[in-house]
């Protein structure tokens, strides 16, 4: 499974996935820092990554539908404090090695995780 990792995020979000055997590029590393939302979403798509994001923006169905991506994960902490993002993805991880968020929408919390297919 192949993830792209947003501006947004810190850096060693992407060295975590890789450190988990997943692959993963970030916004920065491909000079897309800044571009609009539609831009990073064709992106994914073309390159079939699943986004990993802060950005709510991604989690509107009606302007990017469930089954009309490679996937979108948005985590939704109750800060945007970096250790407890790294926490939040560290226990999403293990969920990522038994499940795929392949063409859904997934909402994670630090509690849950909400899942939305086509």
């Amino acid at each position: 499974m192949k993830f792209k990792i947003d501006e947004n995020l810190p850096a060693e979000c992407a060295s975590l996935f890789r450190e988990a055997g997943f692959e993963a590029a970030t916004v920065a590393d491909e000079r897309l820092s800044g571009a609009d939302d539609a831009a990073i979403f064709d992106r994914c798509r073309a390159e079939d990554r699943v986004l990993i994001t802060l950005d709510l923006d991604f989690a509107n169905v009606q302007t990017y539908p469930p089954g009309s991506h490679s996937g979108v994960v948005v985590l939704r902490s109750g800060s945007q404090d970096k250790p407890l993002l790294i926490s939040v993805l560290k226990r999403l991880l293990p969920i990522l090695t038994r499940r795929s968020p392949e063409r859904q929408l997934w909402i994670v919390e630090p509690d849950r995780i909400r899942y939305r297919e086509s």
